[in-house]
């Protein structure tokens, strides 16, 4: 349904620090990069970043958060490590939410401007 995001950052050197450190673990990169503007994603650019002077104000309250396909468990739990590592605060450790569905496996972080992340991988363990 949807093309692609766009959110605006504070400090977009920050910024890229942060998101290529949670990214990668997820196959993602950054395929676009031009003095202001950030675009990550996996063959086309999915998620635009750029520097604003006004971001959306960051409001836990809000609902608003972004997912993340996560090709395994074990790239949900390094997109968390990788995020934490470089600013985000944890808002949810990796692990299995059955509440959400039988293996459905995530993490949540917020990143250094307030927007809330998720990693999900709806795979069933490996053995």
């Amino acid at each position: 349904m949807l093309d692609h995001v766009s959110i605006g950052v504070r400090d977009i050197a920050r910024a890229k620090r942060f998101y290529d450190a949670a990214l990668v673990p997820l196959g993602y990169a950054c395929l676009s990069e031009s003095p202001g503007s950030l675009g990550y994603g996996s063959g086309n650019v999915s998620l635009w970043i750029s520097e604003s002077e006004r971001p959306v104000p960051a409001d836990e309250k809000s609902g608003l958060h972004f997912c993340f396909a996560a090709p395994s468990r074990e790239s949900v739990a390094a997109f968390h490590k990788s995020a934490l590592a470089e600013g985000g605060r944890d808002n949810g450790k990796p692990g299995l939410r059955a509440d959400y569905g039988p293996d459905y496996f995530a993490a949540f972080v917020v990143d250094p401007d307030g927007y809330r992340l998720e990693a999900y991988c709806g795979h069933p363990a490996k053995d």
